[in-house]
Protein backbone atom coordinates (compact mmCIF):
# COMPACT_ATOMS: atom_id res chain seq x y z
CA UNK A 1 0.00 0.00 0.00
CA UNK A 2 2.59 2.34 0.86
CA UNK A 3 4.26 2.21 -2.51
CA UNK A 4 1.19 3.24 -4.45
CA UNK A 5 1.30 7.14 -4.10
CA UNK A 6 4.92 6.37 -5.37
CA UNK A 7 3.47 4.95 -8.37
CA UNK A 8 1.21 7.27 -9.07
CA UNK A 9 2.90 10.55 -8.53
CA UNK A 10 5.51 8.20 -11.17
CA UNK A 11 2.88 8.48 -13.52
CA UNK A 12 2.15 11.76 -13.50
CA UNK A 13 1.83 13.33 -17.00
CA UNK A 14 3.90 16.04 -18.00
CA UNK A 15 1.06 17.82 -18.89
CA UNK A 16 -0.93 17.49 -15.24
CA UNK A 17 2.51 18.62 -13.78
CA UNK A 18 2.42 21.55 -15.58
CA UNK A 19 -1.20 23.13 -14.45
CA UNK A 20 0.18 23.09 -11.02
CA UNK A 21 2.11 25.85 -11.60
CA UNK A 22 0.60 27.23 -15.37
CA UNK A 23 -2.31 27.49 -16.25
CA UNK A 24 -2.28 25.84 -19.28
CA UNK A 25 -4.54 27.21 -22.53
CA UNK A 26 -5.71 25.04 -25.76
CA UNK A 27 -4.52 27.27 -29.27
CA UNK A 28 -7.23 25.92 -31.85
CA UNK A 29 -10.25 26.68 -33.08
CA UNK A 30 -11.31 22.74 -33.12
CA UNK A 31 -13.75 22.81 -29.95
CA UNK A 32 -13.61 18.76 -29.92
CA UNK A 33 -10.52 18.70 -29.53
CA UNK A 34 -10.16 20.70 -26.05
CA UNK A 35 -12.19 17.63 -24.25
CA UNK A 36 -9.09 15.25 -23.50
CA UNK A 37 -6.50 17.64 -22.59
CA UNK A 38 -8.81 20.09 -20.02
CA UNK A 39 -7.65 23.49 -20.45
CA UNK A 40 -8.34 26.53 -17.99
CA UNK A 41 -8.75 28.72 -21.21
CA UNK A 42 -8.52 28.28 -25.29
CA UNK A 43 -7.15 31.07 -28.34
CA UNK A 44 -8.07 31.03 -31.74
CA UNK A 45 -6.96 33.12 -34.61
CA UNK A 46 -8.07 33.75 -38.55
CA UNK A 47 -5.73 30.71 -39.20
CA UNK A 48 -7.11 28.07 -36.62
CA UNK A 49 -11.15 29.46 -37.60
CA UNK A 50 -9.85 28.91 -41.34
CA UNK A 51 -8.76 25.55 -40.71
CA UNK A 52 -11.52 24.76 -38.69
CA UNK A 53 -14.21 25.78 -40.53
CA UNK A 54 -13.46 23.49 -43.88
CA UNK A 55 -13.97 20.46 -41.29
CA UNK A 56 -17.46 19.29 -42.07
CA UNK A 57 -17.73 18.71 -38.34
CA UNK A 58 -18.53 22.60 -38.30
CA UNK A 59 -20.56 23.38 -41.52
CA UNK A 60 -23.90 24.13 -39.54
CA UNK A 61 -21.92 26.90 -37.73
CA UNK A 62 -20.37 28.13 -41.36
CA UNK A 63 -24.36 27.83 -42.17
CA UNK A 64 -25.02 29.81 -39.29
CA UNK A 65 -22.79 32.98 -39.84
CA UNK A 66 -23.84 33.09 -43.61
CA UNK A 67 -27.57 33.22 -42.90
CA UNK A 68 -26.96 35.48 -40.10
CA UNK A 69 -24.88 37.84 -42.66
CA UNK A 70 -27.90 37.69 -44.96
CA UNK A 71 -30.53 38.76 -42.44
CA UNK A 72 -28.51 41.67 -41.43
CA UNK A 73 -28.32 42.84 -45.12
CA UNK A 74 -27.13 45.83 -46.54
CA UNK A 75 -24.03 45.41 -49.28
CA UNK A 76 -22.48 41.71 -50.00
CA UNK A 77 -18.96 43.51 -48.42
CA UNK A 78 -20.87 43.90 -45.37
CA UNK A 79 -22.64 40.68 -45.24
CA UNK A 80 -19.46 39.15 -45.39
CA UNK A 81 -17.88 41.21 -42.84
CA UNK A 82 -20.64 40.47 -40.35
CA UNK A 83 -20.70 36.64 -41.24
CA UNK A 84 -16.68 36.72 -40.60
CA UNK A 85 -17.43 38.08 -36.95
CA UNK A 86 -20.82 35.96 -36.19
CA UNK A 87 -18.43 32.82 -37.38
CA UNK A 88 -15.82 33.65 -35.04
CA UNK A 89 -18.53 34.39 -32.13
CA UNK A 90 -20.30 31.11 -33.01
CA UNK A 91 -16.54 29.18 -32.62
CA UNK A 92 -16.05 31.46 -29.50
CA UNK A 93 -19.09 29.93 -27.78
CA UNK A 94 -19.24 26.32 -28.54
CA UNK A 95 -15.42 26.45 -27.16
CA UNK A 96 -16.80 28.36 -23.71
CA UNK A 97 -19.02 25.30 -23.57
CA UNK A 98 -15.87 23.33 -23.20
CA UNK A 99 -13.84 25.23 -20.64
CA UNK A 100 -14.06 27.08 -17.27
CA UNK A 101 -12.41 30.12 -18.69
CA UNK A 102 -11.96 32.30 -21.09
CA UNK A 103 -11.60 32.50 -24.89
CA UNK A 104 -9.68 35.06 -26.86
CA UNK A 105 -11.08 36.21 -30.56
CA UNK A 106 -9.39 38.45 -32.77
CA UNK A 107 -10.15 41.38 -34.26
CA UNK A 108 -9.43 41.71 -38.24
CA UNK A 109 -5.61 41.94 -38.63
CA UNK A 110 -6.22 44.20 -41.40
CA UNK A 111 -7.33 46.94 -38.84
CA UNK A 112 -3.53 46.48 -37.22
CA UNK A 113 -2.63 50.06 -37.51
CA UNK A 114 -6.34 51.65 -36.94
CA UNK A 115 -6.84 51.75 -33.54
CA UNK A 116 -10.33 53.27 -34.07
CA UNK A 117 -11.20 50.48 -36.45
CA UNK A 118 -10.14 47.76 -33.85
CA UNK A 119 -11.80 49.29 -31.07
CA UNK A 120 -15.24 49.46 -33.40
CA UNK A 121 -14.49 46.01 -34.13
CA UNK A 122 -13.81 44.68 -30.82
CA UNK A 123 -16.84 46.03 -28.83
CA UNK A 124 -19.24 44.50 -32.21
CA UNK A 125 -17.70 41.34 -30.98
CA UNK A 126 -18.29 41.78 -27.66
CA UNK A 127 -22.03 42.84 -28.45
CA UNK A 128 -22.55 39.80 -30.45
CA UNK A 129 -21.25 37.55 -27.69
CA UNK A 130 -23.91 39.52 -24.98
CA UNK A 131 -26.29 38.57 -27.56
CA UNK A 132 -25.22 34.75 -27.25
CA UNK A 133 -26.01 34.96 -23.65
CA UNK A 134 -22.31 35.04 -22.93
CA UNK A 135 -20.64 37.82 -20.49
CA UNK A 136 -17.60 40.32 -21.88
CA UNK A 137 -15.42 38.55 -18.41
CA UNK A 138 -15.67 35.19 -20.46
CA UNK A 139 -14.07 37.22 -23.38
CA UNK A 140 -10.49 38.43 -24.64
CA UNK A 141 -9.85 40.49 -27.53
CA UNK A 142 -7.17 39.77 -29.41
CA UNK A 143 -5.20 42.65 -31.13
CA UNK A 144 -2.07 42.95 -33.51
CA UNK A 145 0.85 44.36 -30.88
CA UNK A 146 1.51 47.58 -32.77
CA UNK A 147 1.38 51.24 -31.41
CA UNK A 148 -2.17 51.46 -32.42
CA UNK A 149 -3.07 48.12 -31.26
CA UNK A 150 -1.97 48.39 -27.95
CA UNK A 151 -3.25 51.84 -28.07
CA UNK A 152 -6.73 50.43 -29.02
CA UNK A 153 -6.12 47.51 -25.99
CA UNK A 154 -6.18 50.50 -23.88
CA UNK A 155 -8.74 52.25 -24.48
CA UNK A 156 -10.99 48.94 -24.52
CA UNK A 157 -9.89 48.14 -21.15
CA UNK A 158 -10.32 51.37 -19.59
CA UNK A 159 -13.23 53.01 -20.87
CA UNK A 160 -15.10 49.65 -21.97
CA UNK A 161 -13.89 47.13 -19.65
CA UNK A 162 -13.23 44.90 -22.62
CA UNK A 163 -10.42 42.72 -21.68
CA UNK A 164 -7.60 42.67 -24.47
CA UNK A 165 -5.26 39.59 -25.21
CA UNK A 166 -2.17 41.38 -27.51
CA UNK A 167 -0.95 39.12 -30.01
CA UNK A 168 2.09 39.01 -32.48
CA UNK A 169 4.30 40.22 -29.89
CA UNK A 170 7.89 39.66 -30.90
CA UNK A 171 9.90 42.23 -29.41
CA UNK A 172 11.00 43.97 -25.58
CA UNK A 173 9.57 47.30 -26.80
CA UNK A 174 6.08 45.91 -27.51
CA UNK A 175 6.08 44.46 -24.02
CA UNK A 176 6.72 47.51 -22.30
CA UNK A 177 4.14 48.82 -24.29
CA UNK A 178 1.82 46.59 -23.55
CA UNK A 179 2.50 46.68 -19.58
CA UNK A 180 2.51 50.63 -19.23
CA UNK A 181 -0.92 50.41 -21.45
CA UNK A 182 -2.50 48.19 -19.05
CA UNK A 183 -4.05 45.75 -20.34
CA UNK A 184 -5.31 41.95 -19.60
CA UNK A 185 -2.75 39.84 -21.38
CA UNK A 186 0.03 39.44 -24.02
CA UNK A 187 1.17 36.41 -25.99
CA UNK A 188 4.76 36.70 -26.81
CA UNK A 189 5.60 34.40 -29.70
CA UNK A 190 7.90 31.42 -28.64
CA UNK A 191 8.30 29.45 -32.25
CA UNK A 192 8.31 32.33 -34.68
CA UNK A 193 11.43 34.12 -32.81
CA UNK A 194 13.27 30.75 -33.30
CA UNK A 195 12.17 30.20 -36.74
CA UNK A 196 14.05 33.43 -37.66
CA UNK A 197 16.90 33.01 -35.83
CA UNK A 198 17.44 29.23 -37.62
CA UNK A 199 16.36 31.32 -40.38
CA UNK A 200 18.95 34.22 -40.63
CA UNK A 201 21.87 32.94 -38.59
CA UNK A 202 24.33 30.00 -38.74
CA UNK A 203 23.37 28.65 -35.69
CA UNK A 204 20.38 26.14 -36.48
CA UNK A 205 19.67 24.35 -33.33
CA UNK A 206 19.19 25.24 -29.80
CA UNK A 207 19.01 23.73 -26.19
CA UNK A 208 15.56 24.70 -24.54
CA UNK A 209 17.47 27.09 -22.47
CA UNK A 210 19.16 28.45 -24.96
CA UNK A 211 16.36 29.01 -27.29
CA UNK A 212 15.86 32.99 -28.77
CA UNK A 213 12.04 32.50 -28.16
CA UNK A 214 12.52 31.73 -24.70
CA UNK A 215 15.12 33.66 -23.81
CA UNK A 216 12.45 36.49 -25.19
CA UNK A 217 9.78 35.55 -23.15
CA UNK A 218 11.80 34.75 -19.78
CA UNK A 219 13.51 38.55 -20.15
CA UNK A 220 9.44 39.86 -20.66
CA UNK A 221 8.06 37.80 -17.47
CA UNK A 222 10.85 38.88 -15.24
CA UNK A 223 10.04 42.38 -16.32
CA UNK A 224 6.64 42.24 -15.41
CA UNK A 225 7.10 40.92 -12.14
CA UNK A 226 10.26 42.55 -11.07
CA UNK A 227 8.22 45.77 -11.54
CA UNK A 228 4.98 44.44 -10.45
CA UNK A 229 3.04 44.69 -13.89
CA UNK A 230 -0.17 42.84 -13.41
CA UNK A 231 -0.53 41.53 -16.86
CA UNK A 232 -0.01 37.94 -17.78
CA UNK A 233 2.03 36.54 -20.19
CA UNK A 234 1.00 34.19 -22.19
CA UNK A 235 3.63 32.24 -23.85
CA UNK A 236 2.90 31.09 -27.30
CA UNK A 237 4.07 29.52 -31.14
CA UNK A 238 5.72 26.76 -29.85
CA UNK A 239 7.56 23.95 -31.64
CA UNK A 240 8.24 21.83 -29.25
CA UNK A 241 7.69 20.71 -25.77
CA UNK A 242 10.91 21.63 -24.84
CA UNK A 243 10.52 25.28 -25.28
CA UNK A 244 7.09 25.17 -22.97
CA UNK A 245 9.09 22.93 -20.35
CA UNK A 246 11.94 25.59 -20.38
CA UNK A 247 8.97 28.59 -19.48
CA UNK A 248 7.39 26.03 -16.86
CA UNK A 249 5.78 28.75 -14.18
CA UNK A 250 5.26 31.56 -16.92
CA UNK A 251 1.60 32.75 -16.14
CA UNK A 252 0.40 31.17 -19.13
CA UNK A 253 1.02 29.19 -21.93
CA UNK A 254 -0.88 28.53 -25.03
CA UNK A 255 -0.36 24.65 -26.63
CA UNK A 256 -1.43 23.46 -29.56
CA UNK A 257 -3.54 20.31 -29.48
CA UNK A 258 -0.32 18.25 -31.27
CA UNK A 259 1.64 19.45 -28.55
CA UNK A 260 -0.63 19.07 -25.83
CA UNK A 261 -1.05 15.41 -26.68
CA UNK A 262 2.60 15.31 -26.20
CA UNK A 263 2.59 16.27 -22.93
CA UNK A 264 -0.10 13.85 -22.13
CA UNK A 265 1.96 10.84 -23.02
CA UNK A 266 4.93 12.37 -21.51
CA UNK A 267 5.82 11.49 -17.64
CA UNK A 268 9.06 13.44 -17.63
CA UNK A 269 9.14 15.32 -13.56
CA UNK A 270 8.88 18.85 -14.41
CA UNK A 271 9.79 22.09 -12.13
CA UNK A 272 8.60 25.49 -12.25
CA UNK A 273 12.07 27.23 -14.07
CA UNK A 274 10.28 31.00 -14.19
CA UNK A 275 8.85 32.44 -10.76
CA UNK A 276 8.18 36.33 -9.33
CA UNK A 277 10.67 35.63 -6.54
CA UNK A 278 13.58 34.67 -9.37
CA UNK A 279 12.85 37.55 -11.38
CA UNK A 280 13.50 39.99 -8.27
CA UNK A 281 17.36 39.58 -8.87
CA UNK A 282 17.26 39.81 -12.55
CA UNK A 283 18.93 42.90 -13.45
CA UNK A 284 16.71 45.04 -15.70
CA UNK A 285 15.72 48.32 -15.30
CA UNK A 286 12.51 49.49 -15.64
CA UNK A 287 11.92 52.12 -18.79
CA UNK A 288 8.98 54.58 -20.17
CA UNK A 289 7.89 54.76 -23.69
CA UNK A 290 5.98 56.80 -25.19
CA UNK A 291 5.47 56.51 -29.21
CA UNK A 292 8.62 58.17 -30.55
CA UNK A 293 10.71 55.22 -28.59
CA UNK A 294 8.82 52.67 -28.80
CA UNK A 295 8.94 52.87 -32.75
CA UNK A 296 12.48 53.33 -32.47
CA UNK A 297 13.35 50.88 -29.94
CA UNK A 298 11.19 47.94 -31.80
CA UNK A 299 12.71 49.47 -35.06
CA UNK A 300 16.14 48.24 -33.52
CA UNK A 301 14.91 44.57 -33.34
CA UNK A 302 15.15 43.39 -36.85
CA UNK A 303 13.96 40.14 -36.21
CA UNK A 304 10.69 41.36 -34.75
CA UNK A 305 9.98 44.16 -37.22
CA UNK A 306 10.22 41.18 -39.94
CA UNK A 307 7.90 38.93 -38.12
CA UNK A 308 5.48 41.30 -36.91
CA UNK A 309 4.77 42.24 -40.22
CA UNK A 310 4.68 38.91 -41.47
CA UNK A 311 2.66 38.12 -38.93
CA UNK A 312 0.34 40.73 -39.72
CA UNK A 313 0.29 39.94 -43.76
CA UNK A 314 -0.29 36.14 -42.72
CA UNK A 315 -3.27 36.28 -40.21
CA UNK A 316 -4.83 39.10 -42.91
CA UNK A 317 -4.20 36.34 -45.66
CA UNK A 318 -6.36 34.28 -44.13
CA UNK A 319 -9.00 36.50 -43.25
CA UNK A 320 -9.03 36.50 -47.02
CA UNK A 321 -9.80 33.57 -47.83
CA UNK A 322 -12.06 32.82 -45.10
CA UNK A 323 -14.08 35.58 -46.82
CA UNK A 324 -14.04 33.31 -49.89
CA UNK A 325 -15.05 30.46 -48.19
CA UNK A 326 -18.03 31.91 -46.75
CA UNK A 327 -18.53 33.37 -50.62
CA UNK A 328 -18.01 29.79 -52.25
CA UNK A 329 -20.61 28.14 -49.67
CA UNK A 330 -23.22 30.73 -50.40
CA UNK A 331 -24.96 32.31 -53.31
CA UNK A 332 -22.75 35.20 -52.79
CA UNK A 333 -20.71 33.16 -55.11
CA UNK A 334 -19.75 34.50 -58.63
CA UNK A 335 -17.18 32.90 -60.97
CA UNK A 336 -16.97 35.46 -63.94
CA UNK A 337 -19.64 36.04 -65.43
CA UNK A 338 -21.31 32.95 -64.36
CA UNK A 339 -23.20 33.22 -60.64
CA UNK A 340 -23.25 29.86 -58.83
CA UNK A 341 -25.93 28.82 -56.10
CA UNK A 342 -23.66 25.77 -55.28
CA UNK A 343 -19.98 25.70 -54.81
CA UNK A 344 -17.85 24.04 -53.16
CA UNK A 345 -13.97 25.02 -52.43
CA UNK A 346 -10.98 22.95 -53.46
CA UNK A 347 -8.18 23.07 -51.14
CA UNK A 348 -4.82 22.18 -51.25
CA UNK A 349 -2.15 22.93 -49.46
CA UNK A 350 0.61 25.46 -50.39
CA UNK A 351 3.30 25.77 -48.09
CA UNK A 352 2.46 25.66 -44.25
CA UNK A 353 0.29 29.07 -44.45
CA UNK A 354 -0.82 29.54 -48.03
CA UNK A 355 -4.26 27.56 -48.68
CA UNK A 356 -6.05 28.85 -52.20
CA UNK A 357 -9.47 28.40 -52.67
CA UNK A 358 -11.02 27.74 -55.99
CA UNK A 359 -14.40 27.50 -56.97
CA UNK A 360 -15.94 24.45 -58.59
CA UNK A 361 -19.62 23.68 -59.45
CA UNK A 362 -21.25 21.04 -57.82
CA UNK A 363 -22.57 19.46 -60.59
CA UNK A 364 -20.81 18.89 -63.80
CA UNK A 365 -16.59 18.62 -62.75
CA UNK A 366 -15.07 15.78 -61.12
CA UNK A 367 -14.05 15.43 -57.49
CA UNK A 368 -11.00 17.96 -56.93
CA UNK A 369 -7.69 15.96 -56.36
Amino acid sequence: MSGSPVKRQRMESTLDQLKQFTTVVADTGDFHAIDEYKPQDATTNPSLILAAAQMPTYQELVEEAIAYGKKLGGPQEDQIKNAIDKLFVLFGAEILKKIPGRVSTEVDARLSFDKDAMVARARRLIELYKEAGISKDRILIKLSSTWEGIQAGKELEEQHGIHCNMTLLFSFAQAVACAEAGVTLISPFVGRILDWHVANTDKKSYEPLEDPGVKSVTKIYNYYKKFGYKTIVMGASFRNTGEIKALAGCDFLTISPKLLGELLKDSTKLAPVLSAKAAQASDLEKIHLDEKAFRWLHNEDQMAVEKLSDGIRKFAADAVKLEQMLTVSSDWAALGNVTCSKVRPQLKLWGPFEVPLTCYPVRGLPEPS
